[in-house]
């Protein structure tokens, strides 16, 4: 098996195996055993799917740090939208003009794009629909539950707020 081959497959696993541990939270011995079992077949099989780039990407102090300074910026975006929809929910959603906006997109790379579009997709009043590449710039098309401007930038500052400078500092 080649170096970066074993690089993946290792990544892999120690992704699925803090999961495991996460989701399971229990550390007998036969546990521990399974999940790792578990999780080193899974590494094996996806590690393929999974790293695209750099498999020691993980392993880098300042990607991980931003990584976990992410979780944070995008819990608090994500208490917003649902202050917000809550609003509108109990205010007889009077409050809403939906659409559909093309949005552009500064984070570079498959693994920065998707982790931001499934971020605007998880706040509550955005869905992101699609990834478009035109004259080589990256757009999203959005539906937005209250399109309050159609200029896309201006726009765009509004759906992805902060999200987009932390998935940066995450993946460039």
């Amino acid at each position: 098996m080649q170096k970066n081959r074993l690089s993946s497959v290792l990544s892999t696993f120690v992704v699925c195996y803090v999961f495991w541990l996460l989701l399971t939270w229990n550390f007998s011995a036969q546990e521990l055993v399974m999940g790792a079992v578990v999780c080193l077949c899974v590494a094996w099989f996806a590690s393929r799917m999974f790293i695209h780039e750099d498999p020691t990407w993980l392993f880098k102090p300042q990607k991980l740090l931003a990584l976990l300074a992410y979780i944070p910026l995008f819990l608090r975006e994500l208490w917003k939208a649902n202050v917000d929809m809550a609003k509108r929910c109990f205010g007889g959603c009077r409050s809403i003009n939906p659409g559909i906006i093309k949005v552009p997109v500064e984070a570079k790379g498959l693994y920065a794009q998707a982790m931001l579009a499934n971020s605007i997709t998880l706040t509550p009043g955005t869905i992101t629909m699609d990834i478009v590449s035109e004259n080589g710039k990256d757009y999203y098309y959005i539906h937005w539950i209250d399109v309050t401007t159609t200029d896309r930038v201006k726009a765009g500052e509004i759906i992805k707020g902060s999200l987009e400078k932390g998935v940066r500092r995450i993946w460039e």
